[in-house]
């Protein structure tokens, strides 16, 4: 019997999850204290990790009386900011720029001399950081300074609180809905066919156009008591269905919390609900400035709302007094404006936190994060249910966050694509136990609460949405048959559409007029490099891109292809290139030059996004048959289900097939039913 499919001893579940999650933190710190004294600044910012050369533009007061500072690029590299990977809710850390010739930096000298904070916002110009209040003199960094990702521990601590809260739980404890989700306790049958059911069969859907699998889906979480499985898989409306659902539970007067795992999750939820007439209440820092997320974040209400204008006085106090400090060069009245501030912010708390308590009682929909659900705002709050979209990204830890005080939960996701980026895996970081607590053997981080429900209790508490709206029904083929069990289905207005009925003028081309198409290099000619036999060619960068591989001869065949159809009229914006390997990226850069618009990403950073065109660099060609991480089939899934109307696979069948049955499955389907393409590695290029 597997781990997975029995019941589960809550406290050893809890201890394995401390000791797992301790160990991923660990692996996490010693990556980014690791690069950050080994690597250049120019070098963190081309991978994503730093933001160079900026200056403090502005301060003011942000939510919970933190000064904000915003950050925007030094006059002398014009207005708008470089590329770059920092992401609204990134712990960051503000600091002097060192110069390029300084001596290795630790994290530690530099958080010295630096403030640590949370990136509010992001806009093409600036980076607004909420820094930490011990830190306030950090307003006093003049000159250059650089901005650097850090490990988020402030996530670490929310899940370890609320895995140390679980192991100490007594049995009596433990109420129902927690008794399911472990495998104590089997969840209450739900009658098999809702659609006849007095209750739910006569539901006024606020959404006619809902597909049949979408009605069923939503039923089945209504009538579920202690939990419901919604699986979406890629295009088939699981945020459109999430919508209508908590509408229908608004309508019988229910309270409900949405979280998701990332910022952009929750705010797609707001973004969609916010048409529809519902008190709804957006914690945590919004993620984009979209103007219908804003006008429901926590940060704006604090300041419009009746509740708010009282907090408002004292906020202006504190901006009056912080742009003093700026002023005053005697060390003597900076200490005493520190004082003043210090008393204001205790007031401004108290106030706060009056006027957040008076918000989050009136609404009937609170969204947050899976993490910022553990805040203090919603502690001694109620909801019916809770809703967790990309259940399936998220880890289960997380979502214990705000399930531990619910009665039930839905859960939407696909576990068939990507789950959580777990570090400690190939880490050398070994999870601790503390003496005398069992722990689970065998458990992970990349089981999700998602995976393991459906191991425990079955497609009993399961419904897939089934209709597609997203990709050509070839494009569609074989995901469906491989993954879906061939339930897929796609919409009529998608089932046949190609490039060359995009609704601008494009040429008809064997480009545009083919659904998938498969470039086969069938090796030889086009071999695998190493990133690391590119001996110090790069300098510092190798170690971000280590054991990353790279094909110039596929990175040759992707840009003469994406010429291609930018020639027959596609514009580029409707263009993804997307590769499982950094250093292959790397080498596909030029193309952003070339055709402004182009979207580069990898696999795991474009889950969830869709594009009217996409190419996929599958990198691997050697004569050993290795694919290394490519065998992973839910990564394959994601490539291959983001495009609308054209697929362009371009790899070698010889090297991938041996990788797996699924590859091997997929090198003989593309075979068979795409526009197959052999290439001439003397005309590449040409």
């Amino acid at each position: 019997m597997s781990l997975l499919t029995k019941s589960v001893d809550i406290p050893a579940f809890a201890s394995t999850q401390l000791a797992l999650l301790d160990a991923e933190l660990q692996s996490e710190l010693q990556e980014t204290s690791g690069l950050v004294s080994s690597t250049s600044p120019t070098s963190l910012q081309r991978a994503g990790l730093a933001v160079t050369n900026l200056v403090i533009s502005s301060q003011r007061t942000g939510l919970g009386g933190r000064t904000v500072l915003e950050l925007g690029p030094d006059s002398a590299t014009g207005g708008e900011l470089p590329e770059h990977g920092i992401r609204t809710g990134d712990i960051v850390l503000v600091s002097e720029q060192p110069a390029g010739s300084a001596k290795k930096r630790e994290i530690k000298d530099l958080e010295k001399k630096g403030a640590r904070g949370v990136v509010t916002k992001i806009k093409k110009e600036a980076i607004a950081v909420a820094v930490d209040e011990e830190k306030e003199d950090a307003a006093s960094l003049s000159g250059r300074v650089w901005i650097v990702k850090l490990a988020d521990d402030v996530t670490y601590r929310r899940m370890n609180q609320t895995m140390e809260k679980l192991q100490k739980m007594s049995e009596s404890e433990y109420s129902i809905f927690m008794r399911v989700l472990f495998g104590l306790s089997t969840p209450s049958p739900v009658p098999k066919d809702l659609s006849t059911d007095l209750e739910y069969a006569k539901i006024e859907w606020m959404d006619p156009t809902l597909n049949d699998s979408q009605k069923d889906a939503i039923r089945f979480a209504l009538a579920s008591r202690e939990v419901a499985l919604i699986h979406g898989p890629p295009g088939t409306g699981k945020t459109h269905t999430l919508i209508e659902l908590i509408l229908q539970m608004v309508k019988r007067n229910m309270r409900i919390l949405v979280c998701g795992p990332s910022n952009i999750s929750v705010d797609n939820i707001v973004e969609r609900l916010s048409s529809h007439k519902v008190p709804i209440l957006r914690l945590g820092h919004p993620a984009r400035l979209l103007p219908s997320v804003l006008n429901h974040s926590l940060d704006v209400l604090t300041q419009t709302s009746e509740a708010g204008l009282i907090v408002k006085d004292v906020r202006s106090e504190m901006d009056a007094k912080q742009a003093s400090i700026k002023k005053t060069k005697s060390g003597k009245e900076r200490k005493a404006i520190y004082g003043e501030l210090k008393e204001l912010r205790k007031e401004f708390r108290e106030r706060e936190r009056r006027c957040v308590s008076t918000l989050i009682g009136g609404s009937k929909v609170v969204l947050a994060t899976l993490h910022g659900a553990g805040g203090f705002q919603l502690k001694n709050e109620e909801f019916d249910v809770i809703i967790i979209d990309e259940a399936s990204q998220a880890l289960e830890a997380q979502c214990w966050v705000p399930l531990l005080a619910a009665k039930k939960a839905v859960c939407a996701g696909d576990h068939l694509q990507l789950p959580p980026t777990i570090k400690s895996t190939n880490s050398k970081v070994k999870p601790k136990v503390k003496e005398g607590q069992s722990i689970i053997k065998g458990m992970t981080l990349e089981t999700t609460l998602f995976d393991r429900l459906l191991l425990l209790h079955g497609p009993v508490i399961k419904r897939m949405l089934t209709t597609q709206y997203r990709m050509h029904e070839k494009i569609m083929r074989f995901p469906s048959d491989e993954l879906y069990d061939s339930k897929l289905v796609a919409a009529d207005a998608v089932k046949g559409r190609l490039l060359k009925d995009l609704p601008y003028e494009v040429q008809d081309t064997e480009d545009t007029n083919e659904p998938v198409i498969f470039i086969d290099t069938q090796g030889g000619d086009f071999p695998e490099k190493n990133e690391e036999e590119e001996t110090g060619k790069k300098g510092n960068v190798r170690s971000l891109f280590a054991e990353s591989k790279s094909n110039e001869m596929e990175a040759a065949l992707v840009r003469d292809h994406v010429r291609k159809l930018v020639d027959a009229g596609v514009k580029p914006e409707d263009i993804a290139v997307v590769t499982p390997y950094n250093a292959q990226l790397g080498l596909l850069a030029p193309l952003k030059e070339t055709f402004p618009g182009i979207e580069l990403g990898s696999v795991d950073g474009f889950q969830g996004r869709e594009k009217e065109a996409v190419v996929v660099s599958l990198v691997r060609s050697n004569t050993e048959g290795e694919v290394g991480f490519l065998s992973e089939k839910r990564r394959l899934n994601v490539a291959m289900t983001r495009p609308k109307r054209s697929l362009v696979v371009v790899g070698d069948s010889e090297t991938v097939r041996r990788g797996s049955k699924f590859l091997h499955n997929w090198m003989d389907w593309l075979e068979n039913n795409a526009d197959l393409r052999y290439v001439d590695a003397a005309s590449v290029g040409a």
